[in-house]
């Protein structure tokens, strides 16, 4: 099991120069860097492998950034800019080593509304036939797809680790596997613990957030019983701290957080740290 830190802690968007956090991230201990890709536009794969492997961290996961105009259940023109644009956010992250990508790689993030079954079966087919061309082209790459369900507020296609299995399976392709965020299950999940036991040996993913989104281990989250789930399902892959403060602003609006969860960001990710690497290992 590996510990890594997401960049929107502390930047938006990522790009080349964002490098020079790698340092700060691995004397704190992470072993991995988790990055958003805003545009593939913002950053030299090459430069970013360098420097990550100079500063002795890992690339662990790129994120999806599905963003206005990146549906793989909108309009054609939609779907095909969603398209062009994973395909080349895991080209990139073949390039640096990266062996996943992860995040809501379905549809654009904050639609959502009550949709009629009829409708919702023509996106589930739109999403289910794209996600079989990307996967396709993960696999010859080299790179896994983990597939996040977010909450209800974020999306209405995918909330839950039975709906993510369900499209895991649809879409049939080894290189597809599940990404849980403890986030987002605390608000879907009746039990955190037992989506992690379902999910099994097709969990890629994991984000250790706290409840409000702050810092892990400082609310009412059950980790003790997440802890025992993951190593029930032999778990071995990375653990990483996605929060979001008022600092970065851009993404503080976009993921609605309107106060200091926390005193200081970097408590978020040096106490939160600690805390999963006593927890969960």
């Amino acid at each position: 099991m590996r510990f890594g830190i997401n960049s929107f802690l502390f930047t938006s968007p990522f790009t080349t120069e964002s490098v020079s956090l790698f340092k700060t991230f691995k004397k704190w201990g992470f072993d991995t860097v988790e990055i958003p890709i805003e545009d593939p536009s913002h950053i030299d794969p090459a430069a970013v492998k360098a420097a990550a492997d100079k500063a002795g961290i890992a690339i662990g996961s790129v994120c999806a950034c599905m963003g206005p105009g990146r549906d793989f259940r909108g309009s054609d023109a939609d779907q095909a800019t969603a398209m062009a644009y994973c395909q080349a956010i895991i080209d990139q992250a073949a390039a640096m080593g990266c062996p996943r990508l992860i995040g809501p790689v379905y549809s654009v993030v904050g639609k959502a509304d009550a949709v009629e079954p009829a409708q919702q079966k023509v996106e589930w087919d739109l999403v289910v036939k794209n996600l079989k061309v990307l996967a396709a082209h993960a696999e010859a790459k080299g790179v896994e797809i983990c597939i996040e369900p977010l909450n209800r507020f974020e999306t209405d296609f995918l909330n839950t680790c039975d709906q993510g299995l369900k499209l895991v399976k649809a879409v049939g392709s080894k290189a597809v596997k599940l990404h849980l965020d403890t986030f987002h299950m605390n608000i879907e999940e009746k039990n955190q613990a037992a989506a992690i036991l379902k999910a099994g040996k097709r969990l890629g993913h994991f984000h250790a957030c706290g409840s409000d989104r702050g810092t892990p281990g400082g609310d009412h989250i059950a980790w003790k019983e997440i802890a025992k789930a993951l190593k029930k399902v032999g778990y071995q892959g990375d653990v990483v701290i996605e929060s979001f403060t008022t600092d970065v602003k851009v993404i503080a609006r976009a993921a609605a957080i309107w106060r200091k969860i926390e005193p200081k960001r970097n408590d978020i990710a040096v106490k939160g740290l600690a805390f999963l690497k006593k927890t969960l290992r």
